[in-house]
């Protein structure tokens, strides 16, 4: 399998000689090659999945509470004014 290496290390921004280009190519030219066996085995009584093991929804409920310790919270930022963080402008 010809894989066009030279693209493929412009999308990664890698800076590749020529002996890495062909090295590498067909590193990548036998890992697809060997990666098309799995298209030879018999998977129509094996269902669909997005991960190899279940998941599950670890988000929680919002809950709005109360806060009376502010002075403590605005103590771990660098800067404060008016009872806010205060962080640098990003957009002029």
């Amino acid at each position: 399998m010809k894989i066009d290496v030279d693209h493929v290390a412009k999308l990664a921004r890698l800076g590749l000689s020529d002996i890495e280009q062909e090295t590498f190519g067909k590193q990548l030219g036998d890992i697809l090659k060997y990666a098309d066996n799995l298209g030879k085995l018999d998977l129509k009584d094996i269902p669909s999945t997005s991960h190899a093991i279940p998941m599950k929804n670890v988000m929680r409920e919002d809950i709005v509470e109360k806060c009376e310790d502010i002075k403590s919270i605005l103590a771990n930022g660098p800067e404060v004014e008016n009872n806010m963080f205060k962080v640098p402008r990003i957009i002029e």
